[in-house]
């Protein structure tokens, strides 16, 4: 079996899944140059790819290498992602019947969520809880659920 074509599949197939699992993100979250840059470069070395894959190493071979290195790219590349974010703070409020208030109240105290006193409004209390983390949120949106309150999130953005 011939090394240096080995290394090569592997090697370019790598570098396509980030390209691509990178474009898609792009695509998505980035501006109209940044995205047609990206689809330029990931199809461009997709090309490459598709004669890459017609060489003389085994099929088998050519099969696992592809799904090694989709798990591993994809892994990295959403990891990345996942580094490079930028923390968001979360506005939650939150919207219970005021029977339950109190219970919400010294829940979110007890998790250490910020928030206002709560603002009566009819049979309901409001409150408007301020995350800083994921888990955070998802903190605020069980213990909504768990009371039956009604609640809308919003993040913030760059102006």
């Amino acid at each position: 079996m011939d090394t240096k074509l080995l290394l090569e599949f592997i090697i370019f197939s790598m570098l396509n899944v980030i390209i691509q699992t990178a474009k898609g993100i792009i695509t998505i979250k980035g501006g109209k140059f940044a995205a047609a840059s990206a689809n330029a470069v990931a199809y461009g070395l997709y090309t490459y790819i598709i004669v890459l894959t017609m060489c003389d190493l085994p099929m088998v071979l050519k099969a696992l290498i592809t799904a090694l290195v989709n798990f591993v790219g994809v892994y990295l590349v959403k990891w990345a992602e996942e580094k490079t974010e930028k923390t968001k703070l979360w506005k939650i409020e939150i919207s219970v019947l005021a029977e339950n208030a109190e219970k919400i109240k010294s829940a979110l105290d007890a998790f250490g969520v910020s928030r206002d006193d709560g603002k009566k409004v009819g049979k309901w209390v409001k409150f408007d809880t301020y995350c800083y983390t994921k888990k955070e949120s998802a903190f605020v949106r069980e213990i909504a659920e768990r009371y039956k309150a009604k609640y809308f999130a919003s993040a913030s953005e760059s102006l």
